[in-house]
């Protein structure tokens, strides 16, 4: 050990330093101050000082003596009633130690002393044991001769008729206790005499007490399960000793048994140490979770943490990992990785093979526009249907879907909402469309939304089509569109552009007919091609939930043919097609290429933008879902970590922010991923909208009950509550508002928001004194008189005290006085006596200053 100093010892072994440097003093240490050094000879000095001083031998212990009484209890039957017989066993051993100096004469003797100390050590105690064993089996005869008495005389009292019984030959528990104590005896005085032998030989390096208790274990373990297997045997044995005598086979005559019956053969371990690291496959997907991987690398979930940390990934356990960081992790630790697909079945449902050859389709036309500028009007006077009339605030709020049979042929097209909300139901249309036609009015020109679908079309690589509308309003300027769209890369045919510009009216149908010839004409430059026959294949546009008929998705088909009673894999639904309708209601038995179509059936409302197919089994598509499903909810549960991570650094040393809890139902999913995208979007550093439940269809009972738990508003959108929800509602004293128009739930948040806002406070100075004079007053102390030179003096105001234009001092009048009178206010131009309050450091020539502090109202905005 290396060297310590004496206040170290003290601390360790727990005495003052001052009691050890006496006691190391009285040894003969030179020891003389608790900084002084201490080896390990001065501490083997010292202890055996101590040891001395307390009358204790210094030297180690030369005898060690092992005591051992076990007491068992065994049952005899017999004699119609049982008997209960306690049996004690005492053991006692006692060890010798031998010094270990090879050839030392002076060992010797000592040698020699030892096998005769432990002679009669055991020559007293076999005596002993002979005693107890004869009055054992004295006492078992005894106790078997009244036994077979009794049994005598119950033989005589039966009957002659019926035989007595053939009584068993059994084994007396007694004397099988007696004749295994006894055995055990022998073995006793065979292992003296060997260990007398062993003593006149020279010791080995095994020898010695500790190899001696190690062997006398192993024989005490082996005499109890000698005992325990020999009563065990017997048939008068209970049986909690039977079982103590197969727990014990183990280590007692069992183990000596089965060595004799298998031979001196030699046990090999069945674990053996790696000499090389081993090099684990890990198959790894698009994504694992930590605990995952680090089981298919046979290593602790820590270890993987621990590197992900320093690579600067903070994970947990249970959280996902994408595969590229999975890679750098594996080889980091040294193993081999597989990349597998895991979407396997996806692709084979997704797959669709068709046999036939392909043929002319009709095109798909999405018309985009900002709000108002008279999209659904046009597309109204093409239908010849009043569908803007309609909408709430004459505003488009879902995607319409039609097909419409002209006498230049068939067109489908896709009305989009034109509000700023429906960013991604434009990108979804302008996906699924095959020609964007751009409506721009001609009085008011190109406005935001108008450059968005631009860019969606571009994006999309769609053509487009300007549509420049309500050319029959006097203020209509065309020339102002042309030149407006040109300035964003939209030129004309007539400018030597690639776009056409079409000048329409919905009102009085003012080239109407030019508009469809140049969406047909643009459909044959393009070659649109499906087959006409097969499963059909396309895309979801719209769904929503309905009380009666369940969940309802507007899908439109792009290949293949839909056909009622085909099960349709949508997203992470599927189901059964129970009917299909077209725009108008009706039901139609199928629905081929670039036709729009409801279907009722699903198991759930997919997001518009997925993807339908048609599978050839049910059980395929549901495991398909199930599948989407748990993938979709391990996602959001990796953001949520994600998410909650990041939060937590980001919101160190920085305050709560104050949230609005929204529960939000619309009708369709369309509105409902709108309005989630703009209420996200609302808020600043100090609030925020927190939408914590949202889905399609009506408000229900458990909606009601998580607003209330979460202290949440509740908004329908062209939705209302159920009978038990408004119950509930009005019991909780829960805000409930229902909407038609996106916009007008927009505005109510933001001034929700605006009031969460904590208030802008502005101070404006009311007043300034100059100090002419300081008196002291014994009833009010110091009080200062002032003449008033810019506004008035308050006295149920803040003041400041000014000494060369720097504050010394804020606080509060305690008194404001014009001669003798108490008075509220002095106005300018006046004098005054001033007290200022716990203040007593106003000096002639200082200032002071009466302020009000006003609050402010904000907004998100600011």
């Amino acid at each position: 050990m290396a060297e310590v100093t004496v206040k170290q010892l003290a601390e360790s072994v727990g005495t003052p330093v001052d009691r050890l440097l006496k006691q190391m003093s009285d040894a003969g240490l030179p020891q003389k101050s608790e900084g002084e050094a201490v080896n390990d000879d001065q501490k083997q000095t010292l202890l055996t000082y101590l040891k001395t001083s307390h009358g204790e031998d210094s030297g180690a212990p030369k005898k060690i003596t092992l005591k051992r009484k076990v007491t068992t209890t065994l049952k005899t039957s017999g004699g119609g009633r049982g008997k209960t017989v306690n049996i004690e066993v005492r053991k006692k051993r006692t060890y010798m130690k031998r010094d270990a100096v090879e050839g030392s004469s002076d060992a010797a003797p000592t040698e020699a002393a030892a096998p005769v100390a432990s002679a009669d050590t055991s020559a007293s105690r076999r005596a002993e044991e002979d005693a107890r064993l004869e009055a054992a089996r004295a006492r078992a005869a005894e106790e078997k001769t009244r036994e077979e008495a009794a049994k005598r005389d119950a033989e005589k009292t039966r009957t002659s008729k019926v035989q007595p019984k053939k009584v068993e030959e059994e084994v007396d528990p007694q004397l099988a206790v007696a004749d295994a104590e006894a055995k055990m005896a022998k073995e006793d005085r065979t292992t003296d005499k060997k260990k007398h032998k062993t003593a006149e030989r020279p010791m080995r390096v095994d020898d010695g007490p500790a190899a001696d208790s190690r062997k006398a274990g192993h024989k005490k373990g082996g005499k109890k399960a000698e005992v325990a297997q020999r009563v065990g045997t017997g048939r008068g044995g209970n049986k909690h000793q039977q079982m103590l005598s197969a727990l014990d086979d183990g280590d007692g005559m069992g183990r000596r048994r089965r060595a004799k019956r298998g031979g001196n053969k030699k046990r090999d371990h069945q674990f053996e140490r790696p000499t090389a690291p081993v090099v684990r496959e890990v198959q790894l997907g698009e994504a694992i979770t930590v605990a995952e991987l680090a089981s298919q690398m046979s290593v602790k979930a820590a270890e993987v943490v621990k590197i992900l940390f320093k690579m600067g990934v903070m994970v947990t356990v249970n959280q996902a990992i994408d595969q590229d960081t999975a890679i750098l992790v594996i080889e980091e630790m040294g193993h081999k990785y597989t990349v597998v697909n895991e979407n396997a079945m996806e692709d084979d449902v997704m797959e669709v093979t068709y046999s036939g050859d392909v043929a002319p389709r009709a095109p798909v036309v999405t018309v985009m526009g900002h709000v108002d500028h008279g999209k659904t009007s046009l597309l109204d006077h093409i239908r010849r249907t009043r569908v803007a009339a309609g909408e709430s605030g004459g505003i488009t709020q879902h995607i319409g879907a039609y097909h419409v049979e002209t006498e230049k042929g068939m067109v489908t097209f896709l009305d989009t909402p034109g509000h700023a909300a429906f960013t991604a139901m434009r990108a979804r249309g302008a996906k699924a469309t095959d020609v964007v036609i751009l409506v721009v009015a001609a009085d008011d020109g190109v406005m935001p939304q108008t450059e968005e679908a631009v860019q969606h079309a571009r994006a999309a690589g769609v053509p487009l089509i300007v549509a420049i509308n309500k050319m029959d309003k006097e203020s209509a300027d065309p020339d102002r569109v042309i030149n407006e769209l040109s300035q964003r890369n939209v030129i004309p045919e007539s400018w030597g552009g690639d776009t056409q510009f079409v000048q329409v009216s919905a009102h009085t149908g003012q080239g109407i007919d030019e508009l469809l010839d140049a969406v047909l004409l643009q459909a044959e430059v393009l070659e649109l091609k499906a087959h006409h026959e097969g499963p059909g294949k396309g895309t979801v546009v719209e769904s929503s939930l309905d009380k009666g008929r369940g969940a309802v998705a507007t899908v439109l088909v792009q290949s293949g043919r839909l056909k009622k009673g085909d099960v349709v894999l949508a997203g992470t639904f599927y189901g059964k097609v129970r009917a299909l309708l077209d725009e108008t209601g009706k039901q139609i038995d199928e629905a081929g290429p670039s036709i729009p179509v409801e279907i009722l059936g699903l198991n759930g409302t997919p997001d518009a933008g997925d993807e339908f197919v048609v599978s050839e089994s049910e059980r395929s598509a549901r495991e398909v879902a199930e599948m989407r499903s748990m993938r979709t909810k391990e996602s959001a549960h990796a953001q949520q970590q994600a998410a909650k991570l990041d939060a937590l650094f980001q919101g160190m040393g920085s305050e709560d922010k104050k949230v609005l809890n929204v529960v939000l139902k619309t009708d369709v999913r369309g509105s409902l991923e709108a309005l989630i995208a703009s209420l996200q979007k609302l808020g600043n550093e100090e609030v925020k909208v927190n939408v914590i439940a949202s889905g399609v269809g009506a408000i229900s009972e458990s909606d009601a009950n998580l607003a209330i738990t979460s202290q949440a508003v509740v908004f329908g959108f062209n939705v209302r509550a159920t009978g038990k929800a408004r119950t509930v509602i009005e019991q909780a004293g829960l805000d409930l508002r229902y909407y038609n128009v996106i916009y007008n739930l927009i505005d109510d948040v933001k001034a929700a928001l605006n009031g969460l806002l904590s208030p802008d406070l502005r101070e404006e100075i009311v007043g300034l004194a100059e100090v002419r004079d300081v008196f002291n007053s014994p009833k009010f102390g110091q009080v200062a008189g002032c003449m008033v030179i810019e506004g008035s003096m308050h006295r149920s105001k803040r003041i400041r005290v000014l000494r060369e234009e720097v504050v010394i001092y804020e606080g509060e009048l305690e008194s404001l006085r014009r001669f003798k009178d108490d008075v509220q206010e002095v106005r300018q131009g006046m004098e005054c006596g001033i007290g200022v309050k716990n203040y007593n450091d106003v000096k002639a020539g200082d200032k002071i200053e009466v302020f009000d502090v006003k609050e402010f109202a904000r907004t998100i905005d600011d």
